[in-house]
């Protein structure tokens, strides 16, 4: 992409979906982050829930959970629409179904490589207090919360691996950087809208994304990614649901 014209539209672009996305997600993060560290207790003494409960009335509260996941969808969709409208198909970015059983195969051995190191990290950053205890889910035990925790997981992988890796590294490798510096700028994203977590956080989903990232630059294949991110979500957020109060060694 050799005229300037079009590389500032594909800037403004960037700064426009990341500004509604995950990037001002990031900046959110930041703020608290900084607004954990300020408080007169420490890091490792704190928590802080991903999925919590957004209205009194469970019906209600479940319609809203819904909704999130019709906005991380949404997001996604956003990213390949734009890709759609400069001339490349979501198989361009290995979003298609011709290998099902080997993207599948690929995505469970991906989480594996990721989350039983990815635990032990975010164990050793809680007790190092570098990094807050992390509740993935506060919502009540309702019928619902299987299903509902499950959906947002989904929608999370979706919105992340096709924002953050299929859309993000495709407009920088237009816009000319290296794979390299392409990888590195998603990676530092990912870990950016992680910051509220602590440190351990942002360092951990940093690593993620340098896989994530590679993997797919890679083999091109989108769908193991999202598998694999879904399978770590599902087990996060359904796993700590169940667990929570019932085993010592979670924070």
């Amino acid at each position: 992409m050799g005229d300037p014209g079009e590389r500032r539209v594909v800037w403004v672009e960037l700064a426009i979906v990341f500004a509604v996305t995950l990037g001002l997600s990031g900046l959110s993060s930041l703020v608290s982050l900084l607004d954990a560290l300020l408080r007169p207790v420490s890091l490792g003494q704190q928590t802080v829930a991903i999925n919590v409960s957004q209205a009194d009335v469970g019906v209600l509260d479940l319609l809203k959970q819904l909704l999130g996941v019709v906005r991380l969808v949404a997001w996604g969709a956003l990213g390949l629409y734009l890709l759609y409208r400069a001339g490349m198909k979501p198989r361009s970015v290995g979003l298609d179904g011709e290998k099902k059983g080997r993207d599948a195969l690929g995505g469970v051995g991906l989480a594996l490589l990721i989350g039983v190191p990815g635990l032990g990290f975010y164990l050793v950053s809680h007790a190092l207090g570098i990094n807050l205890a992390v509740a993935p889910s506060t919502i009540g035990d309702t019928w619902w919360r299987p299903g509902a925790l499950t959906l947002l997981a989904a929608g999370n992988a979706w919105a992340e691996e096709v924002l953050v890796v299929g859309y993000f590294i495709t407009r920088l490798r237009q816009l000319g950087l290296r794979e390299n510096s392409s990888l590195l700028s998603a990676a530092v994203l990912r870990g950016s809208y992680h910051l509220y977590q602590g440190f351990g956080g942002f360092v951990g989903n940093v690593v993620m994304g340098l896989v994530f990232g590679r993997v797919w630059q890679r083999t091109n294949r989108l769908w193991p990614l999202v598998i694999a991110h879904t399978l770590l979500d599902f087990v996060a957020f359904v796993g700590y649901s169940l667990l929570r109060g019932k085993v010592s060694w979670l924070p």
